[in-house]
């Protein structure tokens, strides 16, 4: 470890020291979504105010993102809270590896391709989401939890999201196939599920470079 990460890691560290913002911590990185702060102050059983001052110290460590909900319905959007992707798989939460790993060895397992497993996978994750969620956010909201780091351009009828990172550049740079196909079946499998009659597709690209594209069709 380098003298330039040392800052990082020692703030995350200080952030986690304290007992409740470890356990606010814990619960947005193992939450299916975003987090709000009612949320949060029914777990830990505090006022708004302190939570959000944990949840500050949380955003100014790195260790989670703040965004504003996107609602259509009356009243003031929220401010919600997810795990930043970038520490998955360190202080004890689980990263891109362990879900890539744990597909392909289904996949292995099953003798099914590891397109099917993807889309199996990926109806799975989509049944947690609330009834009447927009394909498009739920789908971007994988790709930024999953670490590829999407870029959202609005199409006429659709999305398309250039994936900036390749969170599996070693893996996918030799068997690019295989791991294209695992997530490109995990983005089919959200969108089946989800039933607003959506299509994907994959353009890929050299995962050493990144800039992929998921391309995403609505009615």
């Amino acid at each position: 470890m380098s003298r330039g990460e040392q800052p990082g890691v020692q703030a995350k560290a200080r952030a986690l020291g304290d007992p409740t913002r470890h356990r606010i911590f814990r619960y947005i990185a193992d939450a299916n979504g975003p987090v709000g702060v009612a949320e949060l102050t029914d777990l830990v059983q505090l006022n708004h105010n302190s939570v959000r001052q944990h949840l500050a110290v949380l955003k100014n460590a790195g260790l989670v993102d703040e965004h504003v909900e996107q609602r259509i319905r009356p009243g003031r959007p929220r401010l919600l809270y997810r795990m930043n992707p970038d520490v998955g798989g360190s202080w004890g939460t689980e990263g891109p590896y362990e879900l890539l790993a744990t597909l392909l060895s289904e996949a292995l397992r099953t003798d099914v391709s590891p397109r099917e497993v993807g889309r199996l996978a990926g109806r799975r994750s989509a049944r947690r989401m609330p009834v009447g969620s927009d394909t498009l956010k739920v789908l971007e909201g994988e790709m930024v939890a999953g670490s590829f780091r999407p870029v959202a351009t609005p199409l006429e009828n659709g999305c398309d999201f250039i994936l900036e990172r390749c969170p599996f550049v070693e893996v996918a740079a030799q068997d690019p196939t295989t791991v294209c196909q695992l997530h490109l079946g995990l983005a089919e499998g959200v969108a089946a599920e989800l039933g607003q009659g959506a299509t994907v597709e994959l353009i890929a690209k050299d995962p050493r470079r990144a800039g992929c594209c998921i391309r995403v069709r609505t009615l």
